[in-house]
């Protein structure tokens, strides 16, 4: 059953490495389909901004075209494009620490765009009361933390896909989730005694 499933995940991969070199547009339709409401989601919680995580959305699909002959089909295509999409935020975010404009968080528009397609930890969260207040507390965690929660919990990708996703090693990776869990916990139960 395990090995179907993996020759299932392996046999998409080699099609989608197939079908960026062709650049079958019906096939990067569907791709683009499939992944936007992750990538902007991610960027969203990545960035704090919405309308730049709409923009950086857009270049990482210019990204994905340019770059199509280097994604060879042996590995999850979600890790290859999460990285894409990352390393342009990262470029961003050094372009405004240059300019030295950094802009806060946003809680609230970070919950308007949320995918309704995809069931997960933070979806059905942010359908619930507390979905403010944990938006808020996820929004207050240094990004590194963040983004390995996000990533594991919201995108599904394992250890091993977002390191390749980080750049760092899974034993690094690992520890980043466990004390982000810790400090969301932290912030979350600080926030429950103080209403």
């Amino acid at each position: 059953m395990v090995m179907a499933f993996s020759q299932g995940l392996e046999t998409e991969a080699r099609t989608i490495a197939l079908a960026l070199q062709r650049k079958d547009p019906e096939f990067l339709s569907r791709l683009v389909a499939q992944y936007h409401y992750r990538l902007l989601r991610y960027l969203i919680h990545l960035t704090a901004r919405p309308e730049l995580a709409e923009d950086l959305v857009q270049e990482t699909w210019l990204h994905v075209l340019e770059r199509a002959a280097q994604y060879n089909g042996r590995s999850r295509f979600e890790p290859w494009i999460f990285s894409i999409a990352r390393n342009l935020a990262i470029d961003d975010l050094r372009r405004r620490m240059a300019v030295n404009n950094p802009a806060p968080p946003d809680a609230e528009r970070v919950l308007e765009f949320a995918a309704s397609d995809t069931q997960s930890p933070f979806l059905a969260a942010a359908k619930s009361e507390d979905a403010v207040r944990i938006a808020a507390a996820m929004g207050a965690l240094e990004p590194i933390y963040r983004e390995a929660l996000l990533l594991r919990f919201q995108e599904d990708l394992s250890l091993e896909e977002i390191a390749q996703v980080a750049g760092a090693p899974v034993s690094t990776v690992s520890s980043r989730i466990y004390r982000g869990l810790a400090m969301l916990r932290s912030q979350l139960e600080g926030s429950t005694h103080a209403v």
